[in-house]
């Protein structure tokens, strides 16, 4: 894995949100101009009253697992407090992939923008759509390595 920084990324806010939650989201992609999108994804709900941003983790490059004949991956993971259920924050992160112009072609496949739900405070949650912890997130470097960063939360 290599370690790349950027604007907001890593990035520890000094003052708390005050929200009923705390969410950890995963974030990758490997098409396009990641680095800039992760830039505008954080604008983006910097801007969403709905959200807090506490922390985010540097900028990782990896390779692709799964499927492998694709370019590398960038992978950070943020720290969120919001007032929403586990489900109505997955129904809005779904909705902001869409927007970065996510398309799910095949399982592991290339993608602008993947937000994934890590953590949502210390729930466990296993429906149909949404299943967190998330899972297999202790496997992958591609969650653990960001998540030691982190300041303000520790998994």
């Amino acid at each position: 894995m290599k370690l790349e920084k950027i604007r907001f990324f890593p990035l520890l806010k000094k003052t708390a949100v005050s929200y009923k939650n705390t969410v950890v989201v995963g974030i990758g992609g490997n098409e396009g101009e990641v680095k800039r999108r992760f830039t505008k994804l954080y604008r983006t709900l910097l801007d969403d009253r709905r959200f807090g941003i506490m922390e985010t983790s540097s900028i990782f490059k990896n390779p692709p697992f799964g499927y492998l004949e694709q370019p590398d991956f960038y992978n950070a993971v943020m720290v969120l407090q919001t007032s929403l259920s586990a489900k109505m924050t997955l129904k809005i992160l779904l909705h902001v992939e869409h927007i970065f112009g996510r398309k799910r072609i095949f399982k592991n496949g290339p993608r602008t923008l993947d937000l994934d739900i890590i953590f949502f405070n210390n729930q466990t949650i296993k429906q149909k759509d949404l299943i967190i912890p998330h899972p297999k997130w202790e496997d992958r470097l591609s969650v653990k390595v960001p998540l030691s960063e982190l300041k303000r939360f520790k998994g």
